[in-house]
């Protein structure tokens, strides 16, 4: 009997991560590519932040960026200055 639960939960933490990560794939697909920085700052006014705790190279900005990795990760390349914020302003 133990046995069985115990395959049974692993087989459905297992299918779990599976899903999960199929899902982050997915995301990461289907975030917006910008060509510029003027067009990300139309929709985003402080530009767009891998994570919560990256810091500006750049010293004071205006506005707060959006944190969204996927976003960041479609429009890497807008990210001149590599410190993990592309377009801030």
């Amino acid at each position: 009997m133990f046995r069985k639960t115990f395959l049974l939960g692993a087989s459905i933490l297992l299918l779990g991560g599976v899903i999960f990560s199929a899902s982050d794939a997915s995301a990461a697909s289907q975030a917006k590519k910008f060509k510029n920085c003027s067009e990300l700052n139309r929709v985003y006014k402080g530009g767009v932040a891998q994570a919560p705790g990256v810091k500006n190279k750049g010293g004071k900005t205006k506005y707060a960026p959006f944190v969204s990795k996927a976003l960041y990760d479609a429009n890497i390349k807008l990210d001149r200055d590599k410190d993990r914020i592309a377009c801030e302003k």
